[in-house]
Order: structure tokens, then C-alpha cells, then sequence
């Protein structure tokens, strides 16, 4: 037996289970009280449980004075049978008992000239019937920006390479790479955005090492993404700017709803439907066709920032 799949069988007892737990409840607030400090308004707080079992703490802000709307989600939640989009890859696993946990963050700011930005990582563990445990860890974090600005890219990707630095010089290419590929709109063949990191079924450094970059990944956020958002929130604009942020919103609302496993997953397993989808923007527009002019920032943002790019 292979020293990966040894590690995917080895016993994680309930300890594990909430030391993860702990610190992505600790995650959600320090993420919150970050954002909270930039926008000066406040976050709700709406704490749920889910009948099946389980449950979580949505933290949402909306038309606040930098961001539109943001949420900050936690969730652990449990079920009888995994979901069909968990199991697509592993269907040894079809029909065993799950616990799914993780913090998940979209925030849309007002201001054209501020990014997207969505970050997430969770912790998986199944119990197939006689056998032992099997977990895995996932996240990553990217930016989906409106008007593209060469600092804040290499500033974005610059703090996710650090990120998983320490556990390997290999892991950003690699995850950068699965980023690119995963948040890529294949009925517009086009990147959602810059990319950043992304990983899944990570198990592959052992269970503690594994947490390790899981938590690593989730404490860079902020760092990654508070300065940009500082820098771009009070840039001038005009109707224009606006019109063409809401356009290109639109494709972050196809990608969540025809690509984005997560989605998929939550809506499968009976997940909380106002959680899963806070993630769409309030506002948003389809256009026919559209097509900015050639050598504006409009069209420099498809042709200079979306697109598979070594931005360090």
C-alpha cells in the first residue's frame, strides 16, 4: 500500500475534528473583524442549524460604505450519504456518513475599481462502512478584478505563493495552475479572473502538516486581499466604470451557479440556500454581445489580466 493511501486510511479522531473546527470559527471572526475595520460598518450575525444535522454562522454585511455586499460563512454540517459532486472522484465513498466543515468568503465592493475576491477552506471526513476514516483538506483564494492594476496582481499572487511556501517550493505552480483551470467559464471560454491558489483532496503531507497549509492559506487572506481593497475603495468613478462592473458581475454568477462545485455541493446536500448563495453580487447585468473598445482599461482587463499569466 502506497504511503498516500496509507495516510488516506489512517484513523482522525474527534480531537482532529475539533481542532479544525477552532480555528475556522476563529478564521471567520478575525476575517470579519478585519473587513469590518476597512468598511466601518458592521457585519450580521445569523447562526443556524440544519436539520440533517449540523449547522453554521453566516456573518453578511450589505450596502456598506465599501462593500456591496460580503459574506463570511462558516458551516459544519453532517449527513447520512455524501452528495453525488463529493463522490464523482471517489466512489468508494457513495453512500457514507460525511462531515463537511469550512469558512467560505465572497465580498463584493461597491467601488468599480476594487476586486472581487472569494477565499475558502474546509475539511472533509467520511466513515465508509468497514473501514477506517477517510478526510481531506481544500481551499484556495482569487481575484476577480474590474479594471486590472498590475501591483495589486502581483500583490495578490505574491501573498499566496507565500501561503504554501513552507510546504513545498512545488505547491504554488501546482495550485496556482489549479486555479487557472478550476475558475475558468468554459461556455465563455475565459478566466472568472487573476486565479491565485487552489487545492482539493489534499491529504498528501499527513494530517497535521496538511492542516498546517490549510490554516496557512486561510490566515494569508487578509493580508492578501486588505491592502488592495484600502487602496482601491475610494478611487474616482463615474456611471461608465459602474455599468461595466455590473456587466462583467454577471460572470461571477454563471460561473457559481453552472460551475462551482461547492455550490453544487451545498445545494445537493440540502445546505442552507441564503448561505450558499450570498455569494452573488446584489446587483448585476447581461448585455448582448458586448464588446469594449479596443485600447481601453476595459479592454485591457480581458487582454492583459484575463488570462493564464506568471505574475511573480
Amino acid at each position: 500500500m502506497n504511503k498516500l493511501r496509507m495516510d488516506l486510511e489512517a484513523p482522525v479522531g474527534g480531537d482532529d475534528v475539533n481542532h479544525v473546527r477552532d480555528f475556522l470559527v476563529g478564521l471567520q471572526s478575525k476575517i470579519v473583524a478585519a473587513l469590518e475595520s476597512i468598511d466601518g460598518g458592521a457585519f450580521i450575525r445569523d447562526e443556524w442549524q440544519r436539520p440533517e444535522g449540523g449547522g453554521g454562522i453566516s456573518r453578511l454585511i450589505e450596502n456598506g460604505a465599501v462593500i456591496e455586499r460580503g459574506g463570511v460563512n462558516f458551516s459544519h454540517v453532517k449527513g447520512a450519504a455524501m452528495p453525488k459532486s463529493a463522490t464523482a472522484s471517489r466512489p468508494e465513498l457513495e453512500g457514507a456518513p460525511w462531515e463537511a466543515m469550512g469558512v467560505s468568503l465572497v465580498i463584493h465592493p461597491r467601488n468599480p475599481f476594487a476586486p472581487t475576491t472569494h477565499m475558502n477552506v474546509r475539511f472533509f471526513i467520511a466513515s465508509p462502512k468497514d473501514a477506517a476514516p477517510v478526510y481531506w483538506f481544500g481551499g484556495g483564494m482569487d481575484l476577480t478584478p474590474y479594471y486590472g492594476f498590475e501591483g495589486d496582481a502581483v500583490h495578490w499572487h505574491r501573498t499566496a505563493k507565500q501561503s504554501v511556501e513552507p510546504f513545498g517550493d512545488e505547491l504554488y505552480p501546482r495550485f496556482k495552475a489549479q486555479c487557472d483551470k478550476y475558475f475558468f467559464l468554459k461556455h465563455r471560454n475565459e478566466p472568472r479572473g487573476i486565479g491565485g491558489t487552489f487545492f482539493d483532496d489534499f491529504t498528501e503531507l499527513g494530517f497535521a502538516q496538511s492542516f498546517a497549509l490549510m490554516r496557512s492559506v486561510g490566515e494569508h487572506f487578509v493580508p492578501g486581499y486588505a491592502p488592495i481593497l484600502e487602496r482601491r475603495k475610494d478611487t474616482p468613478y463615474d456611471e461608465s466604470h459602474r455599468d461595466w462592473q455590473l456587466y462583467r458581475r454577471g460572470r461571477y454568477v454563471e460561473f457559481n451557479l453552472v460551475w462551482d462545485r461547492g455550490t453544487h455541493f451545498g445545494l445537493q446536500s440540502n445546505g442552507r440556500t441564503e448561505a450558499i448563495l450570498m455569494s452573488m453580487p446584489p446587483l448585476v447585468k447581461w448585455e448582448y454581445m458586448r464588446t469594449p473598445t479596443a485600447g481601453s482599461p476595459e479592454a485591457i482587463l480581458l487582454t492583459g489580466f484575463l488570462c493564464v499569466k506568471d505574475w511573480i
